[in-house]
């Protein structure tokens, strides 16, 4: 399944809104790419909206991570939305939760840019705590 990136901007925040898979191949090479693009034009805040991507590989976890360090080489950031369970499992295994800011409302996401602005983070320990909860049911 061919990943689509639809581009939008909100308070000059770039929103890319993603949808299918990130993995190995043309995917995650289009990933790159655009978040390649985006910097040569300038744009170096950017949010990717994963609420419709379902699986991301190894090598899509290192698109991420490649457009994250590009990302804050040219003074910007790379920021991560609507992750799906299973997606925030792989970031936990790979403690790439450490990396990435992780929100669950857009609004958020996008106030995290404007310092003394008030945002709400996504909750990662409360995440593991109910993981946790429900292996033990």
């Amino acid at each position: 399944m061919a990943l689509e990136i639809r581009e939008r901007q909100r308070e000059g925040i770039i929103i890319l809104d993603l949808d299918g898979r990130i993995t190995a191949g043309e995917e995650a090479a289009h990933l790159r790419e655009t978040l390649r693009r985006l910097v040569t034009e300038g744009k170096t805040r950017v949010i990717l909206n994963l609420q419709n991507v379902d699986y991301i590989d190894s090598t899509g976890l290192g698109a991420l991570v490649m457009g994250f360090t590009s990302l804050r080489k040219a003074g910007g950031m790379l920021k991560l939305l609507h992750l799906s369970r299973r997606n925030i499992e792989l970031l936990i295994f790979t403690k790439l939760e450490t990396v990435f800011e992780i929100f669950d409302d857009e609004l958020d996401a996008v106030n995290s840019f404007f310092p003394g602005r008030s945002v709400r983070r996504f909750d990662i320990l409360s995440f593991v705590q109910q993981m946790e909860q429900a292996r033990e049911e």
